[in-house]
């Protein structure tokens, strides 16, 4: 009785009622949505290299080489001789290994040497991997194979001219020796859509008449006869390893980081990426603590909205009282109240919430390499959803209560 009771009060009342379920709804759509950005951003975060085992490079901190090799930021302390490439990639665990070369750049952009290997074994979220848009991977010395962003902001297309600049942020340029490219790389959301890939062996050419930093004075390579030069590079700034077995991995970790011809670390990218989001990562505590301020207001609201109403039902409660009700019925009645009409916003909130990933979940993950999974509420999720319901009734509380208190004769007496 009572809940057929609810029902009819909420309908007698439905334009105050539907505006309360869309101001809950959207608010629970938000929370909802933030959570999903926040959950699909830290994926997106972890997994911006997968299928790799170890990152090595000269010995520095495990943040600072993974910023430096997978995200390009920074610097590399010092580089890894290719003597010591070559024998840590000699070792009976590794299955692959892919150089790492950086320290030029193309109009804010950094450029990384680099072989044909990287596009078959870098993988992102799991297991994707690197595919061509727009032309072929580098065939020729001088080719260059750049990010979808570097595209969009550059407004290149295959076929346009590259010119390299010596370092990050340089007015020094390579262009004698200008690249073209060769192809475009679909959207990833990963580091690699911002960056030029050239080979190992371009590195080297573009620096055969620069020493110490700078271009020798008066001296310019003819091309052909770069071309027939040996440019086995010098050495490395990183490289990504993959191992046979995983049961390899701490043992060629181990090794590497013993490695007595030189300093040399080993990362597992998971781990160092841990590391890196527990510094970064406070922005999904800002985001989440802004959705849940948002909730919280719309329960006050809703809240008002039942203290205001309460003058005007004073009479209704009244009559309830005369007709048999106790005080605990209308007490009770109100709460109902604002359960159903949280649930009801709640309920609205998740439909809406996956309407909006269903319609802009490509778009997303197009322009931003976000993903967003469509998939059945998680179980934080569900107890988001009942967490709100339980709100709305404790909320509901106080004007409740009021309700309890008033007496019959208070209820019937008209005031002036």
């Amino acid at each position: 009785m009572i809940l057929r009771l609810a029902m009819a009060s909420l309908l007698a009342r439905a334009v105050t009622v539907a505006m309360t379920v869309l101001a809950i709804a959207l608010s629970v759509a938000l929370f909802l949505g933030v959570e999903k950005v926040r959950t699909g951003a830290k994926a997106s975060f972890a997994d911006t290299i997968s299928g790799t085992d170890l990152i090595m490079g000269a010995r520095s901190g495990s943040v600072q080489l993974l910023l430096y090799s997978v995200f390009r930021i920074g610097n590399a302390t010092n580089n890894v001789t290719w003597e010591s490439y070559q024998d840590i990639a000699a070792r009976p665990e590794v299955d692959w290994i892919v150089p790492i070369s950086l320290g030029d750049s193309h109009r804010q952009f950094r450029v990384m040497g680099t072989d044909v290997a990287f596009f078959e074994h870098y993988k992102y979220r799991q297991d994707r991997g690197l595919k061509v848009a727009e032309g072929v991977l580098m065939d020729d010395l001088f080719d260059a194979v750049i990010g979808a962003d570097v595209a969009a902001t550059l407004g290149y297309a295959v076929g346009d001219p590259i010119v390299v600049a010596h370092g990050i942020a340089s007015f020094s340029l390579h262009d004698d020796q200008p690249f073209r490219v060769a192809g475009i790389l679909e959207k990833t959301g990963t580091p690699v859509d911002r960056t030029v890939i050239v080979s190992m062996e371009a590195i080297e050419a573009i620096h055969v008449d620069w020493q110490s930093g700078a271009r020798i004075p008066g001296q310019t390579t003819p091309e052909a006869e770069i071309r027939a030069m040996d440019l086995t590079p010098q050495a490395v700034t990183a490289a990504l390893i993959g191992v046979k077995s995983p049961l390899q991995t701490f043992n060629l970790q181990r090794a590497i980081n013993t490695y007595p011809e030189e300093p040399l670390l080993a990362v597992l990218p998971g781990v160092a990426l841990a590391e890196l989001w527990a510094i970064v990562g406070i922005a999904e505590t800002a985001l989440l603590a802004v959705s849940v301020m948002v909730v919280v207001t719309a329960l006050i609201g809703m809240m008002a909205t039942l203290f205001s109403a309460l003058a005007a039902r004073r009479r209704e409660m009244a009559i309830l009282r005369a007709m048999g009700a106790s005080p605990r019925v209308i007490f009770g009645l109100l709460i109902l109240e604002a359960v159903l009409t949280a649930a009801m916003g709640a309920l609205l909130g998740l439909v809406l919430l996956y309407a909006a990933l269903f319609v802009g979940q490509p778009m997303i993950d197009a322009a931003f390499g976000l993903y967003l999974p469509i998939e059945a509420p998680s179980l934080r999720e569900l107890y988001v959803l009942a967490g709100v319901i339980a709100a709305s009734a404790i909320v509901s509380a106080l004007p409740a209560l009021r309700a309890y208190r008033l007496s019959l004769a208070d209820g019937m007496t008209v005031k002036s």
